[in-house]
């Protein structure tokens, strides 16, 4: 049955993907970004896929622009079958180095917009008594890595704004909550972490310096040759088959590393240790 999908965060990458895929699989997709004057790669996708999309303006960071779009989808279609909430943005900076300003547009894009949006359905879901809200976090969500700890922090409270909803929210409304959580993904997402980087400031001169360029450089070999990292394509064909299912889980990672990474919290390690080691050995080694 064809639902009515709102994707977040659909000017590039794997916004783009999920909703190429999701207008091939019959769908009607409302596919959103901040700014529209960045359409056109999505355009060009669609075109080459012979899809139709609606694409609308969407600011995460803005209630007034949510509210707008979903109250426009509301009004042309009656209704929202599936949210995805995609848009995001990466973030590497030491706790010293981060200014208070980029600590609360990390948390507001990564985690008040996924609030945000998540609020705007809730009423037309709770009304059907049917609904999924689909929201892209990480591994990062489970396992704190390396000089991503703003980032971290806001997939972490992703983490658990999803598990609180689902206790209380699915069983009486019908409304399922997934979080999806890929590892590294092949796209634009990691380049535009490090053109911010470059636009406040760059590699700054201080102790963390060798840290982080041993970080930066095991990240290009870990793109190069690894696991880790999957296509956009692949990462969408999950979160399509997490739309799709009868009974979708609340937690889904998107690959076999991806599951063995987050194994280290899920498997019982009592003090950490297991953890840490794990980590310094996949990113500082």
């Amino acid at each position: 049955m064809s639902k009515v999908i709102l994707i977040t965060g659909t000017s590039s990458g794997l916004g783009i993907s999920i909703a190429i895929q999701a207008a091939k699989a019959g769908h009607v997709v409302y596919a959103t970004m901040r700014n529209l004057k960045k359409r056109e790669t999505l355009d060009a996708a669609a075109k080459e896929a012979g899809v139709s999309l609606n694409v609308l303006q969407l600011d995460v960071q803005d209630m007034g622009s949510i509210t707008a779009a979903v109250d426009y989808i509301i009004g042309e279609t009656g209704r929202i079958d599936v949210l995805v909430n995609n848009a995001g943005a990466g973030f590497v900076r030491t706790i010293e180095q981060a200014s208070v300003e980029d600590m609360n547009w990390v948390m507001d894009v990564n985690f008040m917009g996924v609030v945000r949006c998540t609020k705007a359905v809730m009423p037309h879901m709770r009304k059907a008594r049917s609904g999924r809200v689909l929201t892209v976090s990480s591994v990062g969500g489970l396992v704190g890595q390396p000089f991503n700890e703003i980032y971290c922090g806001a997939k972490f409270a992703v983490e658990g704004f999803t598990e609180s909803l689902a206790t209380y929210v699915t069983p009486n409304f019908g409304i399922d909550f997934t979080v999806v959580e890929p590892g590294g993904i092949s796209s634009e997402f990691a380049a535009n972490v490090m053109k911010h980087v470059e636009e406040t400031g760059g590699m700054l001169e201080d102790e963390y310096l060798p840290i982080l360029q041993k970080y930066v450089g095991g990240s290009t070999n870990r793109q190069a040759g690894s696991d880790i990292y999957q296509t956009t394509d692949e990462v969408a064909a999950v979160i399509m088959d997490c739309i799709e299912a009868d009974n979708p889980p609340i937690r889904k990672r998107t690959s076999k590393w991806g599951e063995e990474f987050v194994g280290l919290k899920t498997d019982l390690d009592p003090d950490g240790k297991k953890q840490q080691a794990k980590v310094i050995e996949e990113f500082l080694s």
